[in-house]
């Protein structure tokens, strides 16, 4: 054995206790805290950033709860970072935690951050945190995979089994509390000598600091000193080279200034499934075997029937019985001590999970990984911007939480409206803690959903934001002004307009505003203009709910509606099929945008508004005639006029002259009549098949609901019949592609009801319209007894008493509609 025998704790002929060790392995913090036990060293080495040593005393406090990490960041370059995370079960904590409990100094030993930051600084971010990590399995950022070559060694495919099998599994080493690290040095001497450094040279330098410090401990507490390493730098650290060896290898290394405290971790970023390159697979099964008193299997397979049983599956006690045999059979069938993981899966999908994978996907997240959140005290070290957030975290009662969930928000109430400025804001800042998700119940204005999920990596983020000002709101204004003044698009300014009005930064506005009046002007690029509109006029929306004055932006979107009713028409001639169909989206856009606005109150004008785009800097802009270019109220007939003239315009693509027919046809302001006299015209033999195609696919296509309106007009399903019955077969195949694209945005039902109007024939389809036929929806005429069925569904929704008549009951539902609050129809 080439190990040093040991007696009583202490190495033969001198020198310290060399603890080597997994991190994060439950199997190695049992063993160290017998070791240390049997011992009781004077003192306690661990492997980590020594500018974290006046930390160490804050693991002693009540509120800390692992896991948790210590984040070392360059001071002027917060996003240059490194963590080296701590679990309950990984050693350095077990060895920190017997170091206070037993009043003994404890000290980290590895090189410092102020040395591992800058010395990835010309290299990626991963680099940098998996160095300064010093928390892999055995060290992951070598080159050779120790676990993986012994495993190989003993006949094990799985590395993780093999592990199992030979540590967990084995005890802590009962009677001599020394054997499992004297084990577990001579294996890796064998694989130092055949590998060296494993193919990564800053081992060597991390290696010849860690022995300085170690000799600086001896000469203070003699062979009094425990070491808690990685197990693969043990033998480095039994060889005692020359001091001026080692003081050699560390001479010119560059230097940051580095920041150290602590944060919270989760065990999803222990492990590799979550991207923490450099982990353990199971952190939530590592977990339960280090905290489980007794009869670990009996207990992890009753909370796997715990969970599955909140997941509303049928679960009972016989099943756990059953799986628990199921796994110790399996144990025995692969010649294994105790079931590990791997049984106790196989058993699950087969006993609860009835073979199915969907149930046990949930159990390997949440159990096996697990969304446990650490908690670090108050006390801790943190940049001003983090307290703040903080404070204002705890004001509103929103606690960060590892397992993503959904936030429903009423900004109608205050303390949900403040949890939708804070958001709002820290993404502004870059700190993604929430991302706007779709809303199950209302669509108005006054409601929002969140889904949140904190990642210990946001921390990071937060100490970035911290050049940007010293509390949320400062930050956050700061940094809308700088995007703002930095924005290459106008497009990117008015977004960044919207999210100024959604995090409520008054003073921040103003500056975006000059900004993107300022673009609006020098921009002539009518898709541009077209981009930007929407965001706009959805932003006016937020001003009853928030209490934001939008009339600054309400010119400006004015201004811009007017220069692309102008620039639409020659902006559309010409363009080939890519551009015709953003062209056609940007139509869209304009539209739902020109109703809005127009539908919006007209601000009185203030000194304080920034100029509208083309008018003279340092002077008023006059106010615009009641019925003149610049009045909203009829921006809307403006916009008509413009869609007149591209319906008709024969160098306008087919696409769009579609739209803007189906968008006057929508509007009222085109007959029935002149819509088919229109696709009569471009449905005749004098067309090219493309582009009546095209013009076909902006008529009833694009997700407009042009199946519905083929179903109720027997002319225009008549005409695109006769069309299409007519194309030449040359030219089928060209125009096959649009028309599929058309047609296959439908609803099944509306494809089936078309296909069977189609099937009856230009002769039969007019009468089975008529007479219903088995098609639901279609009759001659109203059918007035069957919808006046439903007036009393109505009464009772409306909370009106009586018999109320039909026409009775129409006047309430508008009076009701009159009164509601704003916003809350949305």
């Amino acid at each position: 054995m080439t190990g040093p025998e040991r007696d009583g704790g202490r190495a033969a002929g001198g020198g310290p206790l060399l603890l080597g060790v997994r991190h994060h392995g439950p199997g190695s913090a049992r063993a160290v805290r017998a070791a240390l036990d049997a011992a009781r060293p004077g003192t306690v080495l661990i492997e980590g950033p020594p500018e974290a040593d006046a930390l160490i005393a804050l693991a002693g406090e009540e509120d800390m709860r692992p896991p948790v990490a210590l984040l070392a960041h360059a001071a002027d370059e917060p996003g240059r970072s490194a963590f080296w995370p701590l679990a309950e079960f990984s050693p350095e904590w077990v060895a920190i935690r017997w170091a206070l409990e037993h009043d003994v100094p404890a000290r980290f030993i590895d090189l410092p951050a102020t040395h591992s930051l800058a010395w990835g600084r010309d290299e990626t971010d991963r680099a940098v945190g998996e160095e300064g990590e010093g928390s892999t399995d055995m060290d992951a950022d070598v080159r050779v995979d120790p676990l993986a070559v012994l495993a190989g060694a003993a006949g094990y495919d799985d590395p993780e089994r093999w592990w199992e099998d030979v540590v967990e599994h084995r005890g802590s080493g009962e009677g001599d509390p020394f054997a499992p690290f004297r084990v577990l040095e001579e294996a890796m001497g064998a694989l130092r000598e055949t590998y060296g450094d494993g193919g990564h040279d800053r081992d060597l330098v991390r290696e010849a600091y860690m022995r300085l410090q170690v000799r600086s401990a001896q000469r203070e507490f003699g062979d009094e000193v425990a070491v808690v390493c990685g197990a693969w730098h043990v033998p480095a650290l039994r060889r005692r080279p020359a001091v001026t060896v080692d003081r050699a290898l560390l001479k010119g290394l560059p230097k940051v200034k580095a920041d150290m405290t602590w944060v919270p971790w989760t065990h999803r970023r222990l492990s590799r499934a979550g991207g923490y390159g450099a982990g353990i697979d199971s952190p939530g099964w590592y977990g339960h075997l280090f905290g489980a008193p007794d009869r670990p299997v009996e207990r992890w397979l009753t909370k796997v029937a715990g969970l599955l049983r909140e997941e509303d599956r049928i679960v009972s006690s016989a099943h756990v019985i059953e799986a628990v045999r199921l796994a110790e059979t399996l144990a025995a069938m692969r010649g294994r001590p105790l079931p590990g993981l791997g049984e106790t899966t196989d058993a699950v999908r087969a006993v609860m999970c009835e073979g199915s994978d969907v149930p046990l996907a949930l159990v390997h997240d949440r159990l096996v990984v697990g969304d446990v959140l650490g908690e670090v005290p108050r006390s801790a070290p943190a940049v001003p911007l983090q307290r703040d957030l903080d404070r204002i975290q705890r004001r509103l009662r929103l606690k960060p939480e590892a397992l993503e969930r959904e936030l429903e928000l009423d900004l109608r109430k205050e303390t949900d409206a403040g949890r939708s400025r804070l958001l709002h804001r820290l993404r502004l800042l870059g700190v993604a803690w929430g991302e706007p998700a779709a809303s199950r119940g209302s669509t108005g204005t006054f409601r929002e959903t969140w889904r949140l999920r904190w990642e210990p990596e946001l921390t990071v983020r937060v100490a970035e934001a911290g050049v940007w000002g010293t509390t949320v709101l400062a930050a956050a204004t700061a940094r809308a002004e700088a995007d703002a003044v930095a924005a290459q698009g106008l497009a990117e300014v008015t977004a960044l307009a919207e999210r100024c009005l959604l995090a409520e930064l008054p003073e921040a506005l103003p500056v975006v505003m000059r900004v993107l009046a300022d673009r609006a002007a020098l921009d002539a690029d009518v898709g541009h203009l077209a981009q930007a509109l929407p965001a706009l006029v959805r932003s006016l929306r937020y001003g009853d709910v928030r209490g934001t004055d939008t009339g600054a932006l309400a010119g400006v979107a004015a201004g811009l509606a007017e220069r692309i009713f102008v620039g639409l028409p020659p902006a559309c001639a010409a363009l080939d099929a890519d551009a015709a169909e953003e062209m056609r989206r940007h139509v869209d856009a304009v539209q739902g945008a020109v109703a809005l606005l127009a539908e919006a109150p007209e601000p009185a004008g203030r000194p304080s508004d920034p100029p509208a785009p083309g008018s003279v800097p340092g002077r008023p802009a006059a106010a615009p005639p009641a019925d003149g270019p610049g009045n909203r109220r009829d921006l809307r007939a403006r916009w008509q006029t413009v869609l007149h003239v591209l319906s008709v315009r024969d160098t306008v693509p087919g696409v769009i002259r579609g739209r803007a027919v189906r968008l006057l046809l929508d509007d009222g302001e085109l007959a029935q009549d002149e819509a088919a006299r229109l696709m009569g015209l471009v449905l005749s033999p004098g067309t090219s098949p493309g582009d009546a195609a095209a013009w076909i696919e902006g008529f009833v296509g694009g997700g407009s609901g042009g199946g519905m309106l083929l179903l109720h007009d027997e002319r225009l399903l008549g005409l695109v019949d006769a069309w299409l019955t007519g194309v030449p077969a040359e030219a089928f195949t060209d125009v096959l592609p649009l028309l599929r694209r058309t047609f296959s945005a439908y609803e099944p039902g509306v494809r089936r009801t078309l296909g069977e109007l189609v099937r009856r024939g230009p002769g039969q389809r007019a009468s089975a319209v008529a007479a219903g036929s088995g098609l639901t929806g279609f009759a001659a005429e109203l059918e007035s007894e069957r919808a006046d069925a439903v007036l009393p569904v109505v009464r009772l929704l409306l909370g009106l008493g009586g018999t109320d008549g039909p026409e009775r009951v129409e006047e309430n539902v508008e009076e009701k509609v009159e009164n509601e609050p704003a916003g809350v129809t949305g």
